[in-house]
């Protein structure tokens, strides 16, 4: 695993960015590194954007990212995806949701959802693009989202899946916990190769 890792964690509102932000700063802890966690919300607690920042490292002083920082970017969703791009490294990865929910300003038509994949493609980065309907349809949990897509982040970090189970255990209600993990094991078990 790198040294410092910079990762932005995208979506809207109601999606889940600060849980997995709290289960990413738990591994990261356990596992050695210095953590920071900062958030920023937008308008709307449900629907509105937010992006939470994570840093882990040796020792690390800020928790906010510059453009161009990211090792990595998670995004929910694909608007939010586009929106964050400017903040991965050339080198860095970015991990998106085949998820679409349209802003106010596409709803009233003042404009249209953008063709965000190909916007994408033709940027040149690395990307994996999880398609995440079908997933939420065969778990049965809309909710879920977030622990499926930390799970297909988890294959690509070298950490042991056992720190982020326990992360997971630590972090989500009881109630909840046992959704999440096969949430978080359907991550993982996604082929890569074909997303």
């Amino acid at each position: 695993m790198k040294e410092n890792l910079n990762i932005l964690i995208v979506g809207v509102g109601g999606q889940g960015n600060i849980l997995l932000s709290k289960i990413l700063g738990e591994v990261f802890l356990n596992v050695g590194y210095d953590v920071k966690i900062s958030e920023v919300h937008g308008m709307a607690q449900r629907g509105g954007s937010v992006v939470t920042y994570v840093k882990a490292g040796k020792k690390v002083f800020s928790p906010l990212i510059d453009k161009a920082e990211a090792d990595y970017i998670i995004a929910f969703e694909k608007l939010e995806a586009l929106r964050w791009i400017e903040y991965l490294k050339k080198e860095g990865i970015l991990i998106y949701s085949d998820y679409e929910i349209p802003p106010m300003s596409i709803i009233t038509g003042l404009y249209k959802y953008p063709d965000v994949d190909k916007i994408i493609t033709e940027l040149g980065v690395k990307f994996y693009k999880i398609n995440i309907p079908p997933l939420l349809t065969k778990i049965g949990n809309p909710r879920v989202q977030n622990t499926i897509m930390l799970g297909v982040f988890s294959r690509l970090t070298g950490i042991e899946e056992n720190f982020f189970k326990k992360a997971i255990e630590n972090n989500v209600k009881p109630e909840f916990v046992e959704i999440n993990l096969k949430a978080f094991a359907m991550g993982r078990n996604v082929d890569l190769g074909e997303v």
